[in-house]
């Protein structure tokens, strides 16, 4: 099984790479956000890859990041998502997106990607949610263990709700709402919790 492939980007496709590695030209379907991010062709690439073997072909599928390559994976283990949808979804979220929406239980956010409809978005943050404290992120990103969830009180609750009402998403209202709870010590009141809550939000 391909793992890893470095080499040279022979072209550039809408979703896909032709890399050249050692001359042979190995063609690697790729999510949106990994083509973006890729340098122009002729440069040097380095993929993580997933090898998927069919009984009638053996597709290639890169990502820039371990992150990435173990969330195609996680997601292609929910009924209903195979590979398509997995790269579909991938190209609108990264890693981060998608474990802020599975804490938040936000469908939202995965329904972007094409060909997801909100029954297989709610199936996704539903069966994962109890995998939270092991779902991966990028360097740098926030993982909410359950213990972290603003829906752990009514205060926490509550405020999710007024700032979801206030017009932010659920999953971005929930992230900054976890850090404002990690900063305060002790039990904040709704009101003190909306309004730090709002400077987190506050660009």
């Amino acid at each position: 099984m391909i793992a890893l492939l470095r080499g040279r980007i022979a072209e550039i496709g809408e979703d896909h790479l032709i890399v050249d590695a050692g001359g042979v030209g190995y063609l690697v379907h790729c999510p949106a956000r990994t083509l973006q991010r890729v340098p122009s062709a002729g440069a040097a690439v380095e993929l993580r890859i997933v090898t998927q073997v069919r009984e009638d072909s053996i597709t290639l599928y890169g990502f820039n990041d371990p992150a990435e390559q173990r969330w195609f994976r996680i997601l292609q283990n929910i009924q209903g998502v195979g590979a398509r949808l997995a790269l579909a979804i991938l190209s609108v979220s990264g890693p981060d997106e998608l474990t802020q929406a599975v804490s938040a239980q936000d469908r939202v956010p995965l329904t972007r990607a094409n060909g997801v409809g909100p029954k297989v978005a709610g199936r996704i943050v539903s069966e994962l949610r109890d995998k939270i404290g092991t779902l991966p992120t990028a360097a740098g990103g926030v993982a909410l263990a359950p213990s972290a969830s603003p829906a752990g009180s009514t205060a926490a609750a509550d405020a999710l709700a007024a700032l979801v009402s206030l017009g932010y998403g659920r999953s971005e209202a929930y992230s900054a709402l976890a850090r404002v709870q990690t900063r305060i010590d002790g039990e904040a009141g709704l009101d003190l919790l909306i309004r730090e809550s709002l400077k987190e939000l506050s660009p």
